[in-house]
């Protein structure tokens, strides 16, 4: 008797057209390029190999127009090993046109009215989310800050303590994230 051998099914195989390939591959460019306008300390955010991190640096000395356009393919193939998912979620942190970057300048603003609110109870509440969100931030300071905002706002004067607030928090913000 004849033992029959036990086969795998054939994976059904996706066809991909040139097309759709060549307009994948201008995806990834386009998205390493926007890696590129970031400022240095945003791109040290970003989760990305060393390889494709050293090219967006090098991407800033190259000043010849033909030499930019190689070096973007070049940027474009590493990120075929990327996870440009992650990296795009990244990127939207930091553009200022995205919903992800609105939602959290208008927490921060709507955090910052909270400390210099007059209603101590909404005020200590304030202060005790900044302190569980961000364990790195000296209270002391935040407490003079917004001491100065309040004055500031009663004596009709420029709200310069009041901005200083919404940086101070900014910066907190953008620690947290790096870590």
């Amino acid at each position: 008797m004849k033992k029959e051998r036990y086969q795998e099914p054939e994976e059904e195989i996706e066809y991909v057209s040139r097309t759709e390939m060549k307009r994948y591959m201008d995806e990834l460019q386009a998205l390493g390029k926007r890696l590129t306008e970031l400022r240095p300390d945003q791109q040290a955010q970003i989760p990305m190999d060393e390889r494709l991190r050293e090219a967006i640096e090098e991407m800033a000395r190259i000043t010849s127009n033909g030499a930019k356009k190689r070096h973007l393919n070049f940027i474009g193939k590493l990120m075929r090993n990327e996870d440009e998912d992650q990296i795009k979620a990244a990127i939207e942190r930091f553009d200022s046109a995205s919903e992800a970057h609105n939602q959290r300048f208008h927490r921060l603003e709507r955090l910052r009215e909270q400390l210099i609110d007059k209603n101590s109870e909404r005020n200590q509440a304030a202060f005790n989310e900044v302190i569980a969100s961000y364990p790195e931030c000296d209270i002391q300071h935040l407490r003079t800050l917004v001491r100065n905002a309040i004055k500031e706002r009663a004596q009709n004067k420029p709200p310069a303590a009041f901005r200083k607030i919404f940086q101070y928090l900014r910066e907190l913000e953008e620690q947290s994230d790096s870590e």
